[in-house]
């Protein structure tokens, strides 16, 4: 095994990591069309090192000659704002008819010991090759903003310690698990007014970008001094609430298709 073509090996999962992004990224999008407000806050992905692989099958007592059983070889992560939409996006995973889930692990509900929480599914995920399909097992990890704050501190702690933190510098990763998660459960009490001033906060920006993309039609097509006024008009009203410039927006945008049918 150790003398095996590590390249050829992993071609197919970082080819898995890859297409899962894509396809977890379009989700991202398509909620966020249909909902002005997404479960995901971005996708992340990584095929695991050989050397790390081959501690994890050590780890896992998995033969190097069975190292494709190493369950977490593809690994993806999705962050999200709110324990809320963890489970949200759980059940996105659950009803996709292009993976299998294999297992499903709550460590939000049931925290490690150590104070890491997260949410972990197991995948079955087929990868189209040149010599046919090939099912790959994929890791897809669902944790808070705050979760994944946590744990990327865990986890550079274990690697200086070789995995035995010291009881003081342990017991304090505890506590903070617990601050973290305390912080989640307070954003959770006000989720709804945050998700108002962010879904406000990206009208007003889309209706911005509207307004100045108008403005430079009605430039180009030569209706200069008309653009003119537009832009003096919108200039006096940045401060304004949103209600007022998505009607400057609205008039823009009539006037363009008047002058787009009267041409």
């Amino acid at each position: 095994m150790y003398g095996r073509d590590w390249v050829t090996f992993l071609s197919p999962y970082e080819q898995a990591v890859e297409e899962l992004k894509v396809k977890l990224r379009s989700l991202r999008s398509e909620l966020k069309r249909k909902e002005e407000y997404t479960p995901i806050e971005f996708v992340t992905g990584r095929v695991k090192k050989v050397s790390s692989i081959i501690e994890k099958a050590k780890f896992l007592n998995i033969p190097l000659e069975e190292v494709e059983k190493v369950p977490d070889i593809a690994g993806l992560r999705i962050m999200c704002q709110f324990v809320e939409d963890m489970h949200r996006v759980a059940e996105h995973l659950r009803n996709r008819k292009d993976m299998v889930v294999v297992e499903e692990r709550d460590y939000v509900t049931n925290r490690k010991p150590s104070g890491y929480r997260s949410y972990h599914f197991i995948v079955s995920y087929p990868v189209q090759t040149a010599e046919g399909e090939l099912e790959l097992l994929a890791e897809i990890q669902i944790r808070t903003l705050a979760m994944n704050f946590w744990a990327t501190i865990e986890h550079s702690l274990n690697y200086k310690y070789r995995g035995n933190i010291p009881d003081n510098v342990r017991q304090r990763l505890v506590a903070a698990a617990e601050a973290s998660f305390h912080l989640d459960n307070e954003m959770s009490v006000i989720r709804e007014e945050i998700l108002e001033a962010q879904i406000l906060f990206e009208t007003k920006s889309n209706t911005v970008e509207d307004i100045l993309r108008n403005l430079e039609k009605l430039i180009v097509s030569g209706h200069v001094e008309m653009a003119s006024e537009f832009h003096q008009r919108f200039h006096e009203m940045q401060s304004e609430d949103i209600g007022k410039l998505q009607l400057l927006a609205e008039e823009i945008k009539e006037k363009l298709n008047q002058l787009h049918d009267g041409s």
